[in-house]
């Protein structure tokens, strides 16, 4: 394993507004069109600045790989294959799920309006960032959002030495008085292999409760865990969870589950052939969107008020660490790794794209 390095060798402090910029020459570059570009990057980001850097620009040099390859295609709109009314199942043609996922909650979000609930299914998908992005949209626009997707396998049956199941990430986002303050986004896994590979690339060790080596043996070492398999959160409980996630995904919207869902970073050439699932529950259901954000808002009252163990300040409702650092971020300048700000130079270089001057802030 390499040395581990020192925090100022590992991040490096850049301008928001570079870093989208620089993203979006790079997609413009191969093939989209700057707006789309533009909607790709600013997911990206945003996963940045919330301090999601799995899931960030991290992912931009195996996107172009992909895209290169033909492994993810350059199709931007959903094809509509079946609509029931208040569900609609959806096929993605195997493009970037930052182009595919917001419009599939837009229709969930449009369905919400009409029934109460809005469930959009997508097959043929390719992975789509952060989770709770799209969680959060339908926030914004006043419902209860659910994104959920699956990925190809990582991680064993509980006792099992054979990756079984992905880690498949789950978003839930609920709007209160304030706005949207309560966003859970949790892969199923202990962590996500985004944070082992960061890890990897940052020469650091990472603690035995993550992965395990090849053999099943829990492990220290990145690099043998990216060869190995993730365990799940909470052991039978998040492989449980994983397996219902690939059933409502994959199983219900007929496409790829299980190992029909290719990973990442191999096979660059073949479909990721993920799912998705995409759901808005609209509050006007359930008695009015008032009420509801009242007894959210009372909710959320209750969590940062609730009494704190010895040595704990405060305490955080899910999302709310994320959505203060995003904000700071914004104003103060976005950290991101420094072998992240090398994949994503290297990519912009191979690709031709053009890179503004003075992003970097120390």
């Amino acid at each position: 394993m390499t040395a581990q390095a020192s925090d100022a060798d590992r991040r490096v402090l850049v301008r928001p507004d570079w870093l989208q910029a620089t993203v979006s020459s790079v997609f413009t570059a191969v093939g989209f069109d700057p707006a789309d570009a533009g909607k790709i990057a600013t997911a990206l980001v945003e996963a940045d600045l919330r301090g999601v850097s799995s899931h960030g620009v991290m992912l931009v040099p195996m996107y172009v790989e992909r895209l290169n390859a033909g492994g993810v295609t350059r199709e931007r709109e959903l094809d509509i294959l079946y609509d029931a009314g208040a569900a609609m199942v959806a096929d993605a043609r195997g493009g970037m799920g930052q182009l595919s996922s917001p419009q599939a909650m837009g229709h969930a979000i449009e369905r919400a309006g009409r029934y109460g609930i809005g469930l959009v299914s997508v097959r043929n998908a390719h992975h789509f960032g952060a989770a709770s992005r799209w969680a959060m949209q339908a926030g914004q626009a006043g419902c209860i959002g659910i994104a959920m997707s699956n990925t190809t396998p990582l991680m064993p049956a509980p006792g099992g030495a054979e990756r079984i199941v992905g880690n498949n990430p789950l978003a839930i986002a609920v709007p209160t008085k304030a706005g949207v303050e309560i966003v859970l986004d949790m892969a199923l896994s202990a962590v996500a292999l985004g944070k082992i590979r960061l890890a990897a690339s940052a020469g650091r060790s990472i603690p035995d409760t993550w992965a395990t080596d090849p053999s099943g043996t829990p492990t220290t070492d990145p690099e043998e865990a990216v060869l190995g398999m993730l365990l799940p959160a909470a052991g039978h409980k998040g492989f449980g969870l994983a397996l219902m996630i690939d059933v409502l995904t994959g199983v219900l919207s007929g496409g790829g589950w299980g190992d029909q869902v290719r990973p990442l970073y191999r096979e660059p050439d073949r479909p990721n052939d993920c799912a998705h699932l995409f759901l808005a529950i609209d509050p006007e259901l359930m008695g009015g969107v008032e009420s509801f954000r009242l007894r959210s808002s009372g909710l959320a009252a209750r969590v940062r008020g609730s009494a704190t163990a010895p040595g704990v300040s405060r305490l955080h409702l899910p999302g709310e660490i994320e959505a203060e650092r995003a904000a700071y971020q914004r104003r103060h300048g976005v950290l991101i790794e420094r072998s992240g700000l090398d994949g994503l130079l290297e990519a912009a270089r191979a690709v031709g794209a053009v890179v503004p001057a003075g992003g970097v802030l120390s």
